[in-house]
């Protein structure tokens, strides 16, 4: 069976989305969900707990990613 981590990389405005990356972003938060669908909600929630929620879209934009992770067996 797969499920899914979701994503959300939070990064400088200045860098090009192509280089936004776990390594590069300026916040990584990372939550397991059950299918893929589970990457399209939730992420909203998760940031604007965070004390960067005010600057997404005036220093900082979102990029979410959900990857595929195989469980053993």
């Amino acid at each position: 069976m797969n499920t899914f981590i979701a994503v959300v990389l939070v990064c400088a405005s200045g860098l090009p989305q192509e280089a936004c990356t776990d390594e590069r972003a300026i916040e990584v938060r990372k939550v397991r969900v059950a299918n893929e669908l589970g990457c399209a909600s939730g992420w909203q929630e998760i940031i604007a707990r965070t004390d960067l929620s005010e600057e997404v879209g005036r220093t900082t934009y979102l990029k979410t990613e959900c990857r595929r992770v195989r469980e053993p067996g």
